[in-house]
Parts: C-alpha cells; structure tokens; sequence
C-alpha cells in the first residue's frame, strides 16, 4: 500500500512496473535506431510493411500505435526520403496502399539488426522457459484487459 493509504504502491504495481520497461524499451530501440536516422514509429511502419505489404493509412496508425494524422505525416516524410511509395490516385472505392521501396526493405533490415539486439539484450539474463512464460503472462494480460474493454463497452 502506498504512504497515503489510498494510492497505489509504485514498488509493487505490476502496471507500473510494465510501463518502466515500456519506456527502458523504448529509450534503448531509439538508441539503437538513432545511427540509422529513424525513430522508433518510423521503425514500426517499415516493419509493418515488410511484413504485410499494402496497408492503408490506417491500418499503419492501428500497428503502430498512432493516429493517422500522424501516421500520414510520418509517411509523407518516409515517402521523401525514398522509403515508402505510394500510389498519387485513389483507385475508386479502395484504400491507398503503401510499398517499401528497394532502399525502404534495405533500412528495414539495418533497423531490424538494431532492434533485434536490443531485444537479445533484455531477455538475454532468461531461460528459455522464462522467455516462453514470460511472453503468455504478457500475452494474458493483454488479452484481460481488451477482453474487459470489450465486455465494458456501450452497446
């Protein structure tokens, strides 16, 4: 319990805890991205759309985690930098999709070495059964909370 006796006590929040090493994780991937002139959501799309060629706008923003206003603005910008095209027409009823380009799928792969070794790094004091164990409790706990979102919804 916290001093307060109300709050919750931040060296036993799990939730608190999770966000620490959201934002460690965080700061080490832009450490690790930063020699490559990337952010870590301008990493997050190129990863996106090695992975799944052809996403709208908005199906960007949804994966990695930002609006689409900001997710145009990002691709504007990788779209400048010769990363990503996109189509300059909207083909009538259907959604602009985006492309990595030949220099996009190169930084794509630097980017994805960066990252990797910052995720070696953090799982590298575990087991593997303390990695598998520990990515079904985060998985859980992921999947409680949008279950609850779910359930808690207005009709």
């Amino acid at each position: 319990m916290s001093q307060d006796g109300d709050g919750i006590d931040l060296g036993t929040s799990l939730g608190y805890l999770l966000k620490e090493a959201s934002s460690a994780l965080r700061s080490a991937m832009e450490a690790a991205l930063r020699p490559l002139g990337l952010t870590v959501t301008q990493y997050s799309c190129l990863e996106l759309l090695a992975q799944r060629p052809g996403l709208s706008n908005s199906e960007l923003a949804r994966g990695a985690f930002v609006t689409r206003q900001s997710m145009n603005v990002l691709l504007q910008g990788l779209e400048r930098d010769g990363l990503v095209i996109r189509p300059e027409e909207d083909r009538v009823g259907k959604v602009l999709p985006t492309r990595l380009t030949p220099a996009g799928l190169r930084m794509r792969a630097k980017a994805s070495a960066a990252v990797r070794s910052v995720e070696v790094r953090m799982l590298g004091g575990l087991s593997e059964g303390e990695r598998r164990a520990g990515f079904a409790l985060l998985e859980s706990m992921i999947h409680s909370l949008r279950d609850d979102a779910t359930a808690q919804a207005p009709s």
